[in-house]
């Protein structure tokens, strides 16, 4: 059954302004997480536009970072860059993602079974293991796991690209792990799927714009201290996973 977020402990509190708080944004060259980057730079934070090429494009008025997710010296290194130069982190989007194989878990190359669960998953867990100590800073530091529909376990995950199905449900997993062992301590972790969107993952037929399908991330980034937290959300909503 799918609720409404007011239906859901109470209508989240949001910030109006991001101003003086800081945002690092992953995979945030292209498609979704550029437009997250590019909204959270409009509502007065400081974005660090994580990329794996620093001859990528970032979003103008974002500080790009070298951040290949698969890789933990990346990870630490933009993780403690933000530190040094700022002094906080308020938000994590972990967006960098890969579709994988399509075929079924037989027919997928091993090494593409690798890397789709390297970057969908290992790689938020090595962002959260390196950030959280920051977002703790502060009450109410957020994750945004941009997750899918697709990884949801009550639904039949028959149809191929197992390794992004799987990769999606341990992200989830993710989001309930942080809020069972950080919630106490006031961080917000959160799951969202953005619905099928067209941007390089997505392809051309996909139903949704990419400025739809960030409007869901970029409203759980603006989450108050104590809004609701461990939840997987589709257009506001709380959904089942």
């Amino acid at each position: 059954m799918t609720t409404g977020a007011g239906d859901d402990e109470h209508e989240p509190e949001l910030y109006d302004s991001l101003g003086g708080q800081v945002a690092l944004v992953t995979g945030a060259n292209r498609g979704i997480g550029a437009e997250v980057a590019r909204r959270l730079r409009d509502l007065g934070a400081t974005v660090y536009a994580g990329t794996r090429s620093m001859s990528n494009d970032v979003p103008e008025g974002t500080e790009r970072v070298l951040l290949d997710v698969t890789q933990e010296g990346d990870v630490e290194a933009a993780v403690d860059g933000i530190f040094e130069e700022v002094g906080r982190l308020d938000v994590l989007v972990n967006n960098a993602g890969v579709i994988g194989p399509d075929g079924d878990i037989v027919a997928a190359p091993t090494a593409e079974l690798d890397r789709t669960l390297a970057v969908n998953l290992r790689g938020p867990m090595l962002l959260c293991k390196h950030a959280v100590p920051l977002l703790l800073q502060h009450d109410g530091g957020r994750v945004v796991n941009v997750s899918s529909g697709m990884g949801v376990i009550g639904d039949g995950q028959s149809g191929g690209t197992s390794a992004y199905r799987i990769s999606k449900t341990g992200l989830n997993g993710l989001t309930a792990y942080l809020e069972g062992e950080y919630g106490d301590d006031g961080l917000i972790a959160n799951s969202v799927c953005p619905g099928w969107v067209r941007t390089e993952l997505g392809g051309e037929d996909a139903p949704r714009s990419v400025e739809e399908g960030a409007e869901t991330p970029v409203w759980l980034c603006r989450f108050r201290p104590g809004a609701p937290s461990g939840k997987f959300w589709r257009e506001k909503r709380v959904i089942d996973w």
